[in-house]
C-alpha cells in the first residue's frame, strides 16, 4: 500500500488526513523475436492478433518502440536494470550476466510487491528479486521443455507457449497472495527460432500465399557491412532446422540437421504422429519439385513466414488467457498489462531472417500498455521510447524511487497526457561479433527522422538515413553533399548521447577484449 498524506482544515484547526492508495499490479508480458509488422493493431495485414490488439484499444500503442541492443539476453538484462549493456555488463549472449546487481523488481520487492518470472529470460543463474521463479533453460524447447523452478529443473509434458501460460495462471490463481500487489513477469519462447507450431496450428494460412517484401532481393549497394551478412533467407536458412524439411532417408543432409533432429526427439509418439502427418507431405512435395533460384527463395520465404505467424498465434491465445483472468477476478482496474518483444525481427525485409542489425525492422520493437485507472483506450504514442525505460516506468507507477543511476526515464506522464516534451534521439549498441549471422559491431543514434551508424573492429564504415524519405534505408547517404550540415549534426549528438550514458570508444574495446577472450578468439 502507498499511503499518501493531505493536510486539512477544520474549525480554524489544521488535521492531517490519511489516503491509502493500493499500488497497481503490473503483467509485463515478453516474447521473443516479435516483429511489430506481426501484430495486427500495427496495421501491417500480416496476421491477426486480436488479444494482443486488445491491450492497444483499452490503452495505449507506441508507434517509435526501440530496443538499445536488439539480441536476446543483453535486451532483457536492459529491460531489468534501466541501464545500457555497456553499463549493466551484459552486451552480448556470451558474457555473463551479474544478478547481483540492482533490478526494478528487486525494488518493487523491497516496497512490498510479490514477484514471479515464468518463461524466457536466458540469463544464466538463479533469478534475483522475484519470490518465485520458474524460467526455460537457455532458449527452450517449443516440444516438452524443461524449466528451472526456483532453481530445480524438471521437464513439463506438452506445447511450451501453453505450458508457459500454465505456470503463469497457475501461479496468479494458487500461489500469490491475495492481499498484496503483483509484479508478474510472463515471457514466451515464441516466436523465436526455430518457429514450431502448435499442433492446432499446423494449417493456419495453409492456402495463402505471402508476397515477398519489395526489397527482398536488396544488393546492399553503399552497405559494406549488409552486403557481409549470413541470414539471407535464400542463402542462409537451413531447410531442415529452420523450415523442418527433416526427411527420413537423410538425403537432405544440412549444416544443423542434427539440432532440429534433437528438437524433433522431445516429442512423445502421439506429438511425433501429428507432426509427421503434417510435414511428411510437404518434405515429399519439397524434394520432388527441386526448387532452385528465386522459386526457391520463395518456396523458403512462405515456408519460414507461415510457421513464424503460427507461434505467433499461440502466444496471442496466451495473451487473452491473461486478460481473461484478470477480468474475471476483477482485477484489470488497477493492473498494468504490457505487451512487447526483446527486439523486432526481419519477415523478408533486405532478405533477411533474425534482428542484431541497427536498422528498423530489429531495432523497433512492439510496445502496447493498458491501465485503466490512467491512460486512454485508443492513445496513440509516436515518441521515442526504447527498453531502457521500462524499470523507471513501473517504479514511478508503484511510487517507488527511481535509483539515480537508472538511465531510462519514466514515460508515464507521457502516456496520461501530463507532459509532451520527451527526448529527441535515442542511442544503439550491438557488440557480437565474430558471431553468428556475421553482423559487424556497431553502435549509432536515431533521431524522429535520421539515423547514423558506426560500424567497426574490422570495418570502419559510416551510414546515414534520411527515414522521411527512405524509410526502408536502402540510400546511405554518409557522403552525400546535400546532406553534410545534417551529417555533422548527428555525429553532434552521438557525442553528446555517448557522453550522457557513459560510453566511450575505451569502454568499447575493453567490452570487444572481453568478449574475444570468452570466445577463445583472444588470449
Amino acid at each position: 500500500m502507498l499511503t499518501l498524506s493531505s493536510c486539512q482544515q477544520s474549525k480554524g484547526k489544521v488535521t492531517k488526513a490519511i489516503v491509502e492508495v493500493k499500488q497497481p499490479n503490473i503483467v509485463f508480458i515478453m516474447s521473443d523475436d516479435h516483429a511489430y509488422q506481426a501484430i495486427s493493431a500495427y496495421g501491417h495485414g500480416l496476421n491477426n492478433t486480436p488479444n494482443i490488439d486488445r491491450i492497444a484499444t483499452e490503452g495505449v500503442i507506441f508507434n517509435q518502440g526501440f530496443v538499445t541492443n536488439s539480441i536476446c539476453a543483453p535486451s532483457r538484462a536492459v529491460m531489468l536494470t534501466g541501464k545500457h549493456s555497456h553499463i549493466n555488463g551484459k552486451v552480448d549472449n556470451i558474457l555473463p550476466y551479474n544478478w547481483d546487481q540492482d533490478n526494478f523488481a528487486k525494488q518493487l520487492q523491497k516496497s512490498g510487491y510479490q514477484t514471479a518470472l515464468v518463461g524466457k529470460i536466458h540469463l544464466k543463474g538463479l533469478p534475483q528479486g522475484f519470490d518465485y521463479s520458474n524460467v526455460l533453460p537457455g532458449q527452450g524447447e517449443y516440444y516438452n521443455p524443461d524449466f528451472i523452478e526456483n532453481g530445480v529443473r524438471k521437464q513439463y509434458q506438452g506445447y511450451v507457449t501453453k505450458v508457459t501460460t500454465n505456470i503463469a495462471l497457475d501461479w496468479l490463481q494458487n500461489k500469490r497472495k491475495k492481499d498484496a500487489p503483483f509484479l508478474l513477469l510472463y515471457h514466451q519462447k515464441a516466436p523465436h527460432r526455430t518457429w514450431m507450431p502448435e499442433e492446432k496450428y499446423f494449417t493456419l494460412f495453409e492456402d495463402k500465399e505471402f508476397e515477398l517484401p519489395a526489397n527482398f532481393y536488396d544488393d546492399y549497394s553503399g552497405r559494406l557491412a549488409a552486403s557481409k551478412h549470413e541470414m539471407g533467407i535464400y542463402k542462409d536458412m537451413d531447410v531442415v532446422y529452420d523450415l523442418k524439411m527433416l526427411d527420413v532417408e537423410g538425403a537432405l543432409k544440412t549444416r544443423y540437421r542434427k539440432a532440429f533432429e534433437n528438437q524433433y526427439n522431445r516429442m512423445d509418439s502421439l506429438q511425433k504422429k501429428v507432426w509427421d502427418a503434417y510435414y511428411t507431405p510437404i518434405i515429399k512435395d519439397f524434394k520432388e519439385k527441386n526448387y532452385q533460384g528465386k522459386d526457391l527463395a520463395k518456396w523458403k520465404f512462405n515456408r519460414y513466414i507461415k510457421d513464424y505467424l503460427r507461434t505467433i498465434q499461440s502466444v496471442d491465445d496466451g495473451v487473452g488467457e491473461i486478460l481473461e483472468y484478470l477480468d474475471t477476478q476483477g482485477l484489470s482496474e488497477n493492473t498494468i498489462v504490457v505487451y512487447t518483444s526483446d527486439q523486432g525481427f526481419y519477415l523478408g525485409e533486405h532478405g533477411w531472417f533474425d534482428k542484431r542489425f541497427m536498422y528498423e525492422e530489429s531495432f523497433r520493437t512492439p510496445i502496447l500498455m493498458k491501465y485503466p485507472k490512467e491512460i486512454k483506450p485508443g492513445t496513440t504514442i509516436d515518441k521515442l521510447v526504447q527498453n531502457l525505460d521500462f524499470a523507471p516506468t513501473f517504479l514511478d507507477y508503484a511510487g517507488v524511487e527511481i535509483p539515480k543511476d537508472v538511465q531510462g526515464e519514466s514515460f508515464r506522464k507521457l502516456v496520461n497526457g501530463e507532459v509532451s516534451e520527451w527526448r529527441d534521439a535515442i542511442y544503439y549498441t550491438y557488440y557480437e561479433f565474430p558471431g553468428e549471422h556475421h553482423v559487424k559491431r556497431h553502435y549509432g543514434i536515431r533521431t524522429a527522422r535520421y539515423k547514423l551508424i558506426h560500424f567497426y573492429y574490422d570495418i570502419d564504415a559510416w551510414e546515414l538515413y534520411d527515414l522521411e524519405k527512405d524509410p526502408s534505408e536502402m540510400k546511405n547517404l554518409y557522403n552525400n553533399p546535400s546532406y553534410a550540415k545534417v551529417q555533422k549534426k548527428m555525429h553532434q549528438q552521438l557525442k553528446e548521447l555517448r557522453l550522457k550514458y557513459g560510453d566511450s570508444d575505451a569502454l568499447t574495446q575493453t567490452n570487444l577484449t572481453r568478449y574475444l577472450k570468452a570466445k577463445g578468439l583472444q588470449k
